[in-house]
């Protein structure tokens, strides 16, 4: 089977070249994957749905800008990306007030207290336990919940799997910064799993 780095690149040489069938193909394979990004990031389905048609549209209109066809994906999110900003800036549904990240970081004790939380790394969430629905529910209710800036880099990351370089040209950012919020969007998540899990093994769930 041929990897998505070699399908990608056949698409976008089809794409360049004007092919009717490469359109279809890539609305195919990219309007769910954008959709899904803008669903998460701007919270609204309404929102969602016109960041992927205005995204999809852009890419077509600018297609003569796109000078290293290995690079469809990452730029495709980029333009994603700007258009997300764009909506979020006019959208009746944009948050009041984003956490900060003083607010984020995971504490000992719940209360005032300074102490860091020890998180277990992500990679250490057993296999099996991806596949369970309920906590595929926790995990996607708490990425909507991550700021802003830490959500993007999960999602282009550890959802759409691009590279640190390709997540810090999307987003502007060095890969330094892609490397530190994408650490601390894991502990966040990690934490919030832990909880669940905790929860779920607890003496009330005992039968």
């Amino acid at each position: 089977m041929e990897s998505t780095a070699v399908q990608d690149l056949e698409l976008a040489r089809d794409l360049i070249r004007g092919s009717s069938e490469a359109f279809d193909r890539f609305v195919g394979v990219y309007h769910d994957k954008i959709f899904r990004y803008s669903f998460t990031m701007c919270g609204h389905r309404e929102d969602a749905e016109e960041v992927a048609q205005e995204a999809l549209l852009k890419v077509f209109e600018n297609l003569d800008q796109l000078d290293a066809p290995e690079r469809l994906k990452p730029w495709v999110f980029r333009i994603a990306k700007n258009a997300c900003l764009m909506k979020r800036r006019k959208s009746v549904f944009a948050p009041a007030h984003e956490l900060s990240l003083d607010e984020l970081k995971p504490r000992r004790g719940g209360g005032g207290g300074t102490e860091r939380l020890e998180i277990a790394d992500w990679s250490a969430v057993p296999e099996n336990l991806a596949l369970d629905s309920e906590l595929k529910s926790v995990l996607r209710r708490a990425v909507e919940g991550l700021p802003d800036i830490y959500k993007s880099v999960f999602l282009l990351r550890d959802v759409e799997e691009l590279s640190t370089e390709d997540a810090a040209d999307i987003l502007g950012v060095s890969n330094d910064v892609i490397k530190t919020r994408l650490h601390r969007a894991r502990l966040t998540l990690r934490k919030d799993l832990d909880e669940y899990l905790r929860a779920r093994s607890g003496p009330e769930s005992k039968p």
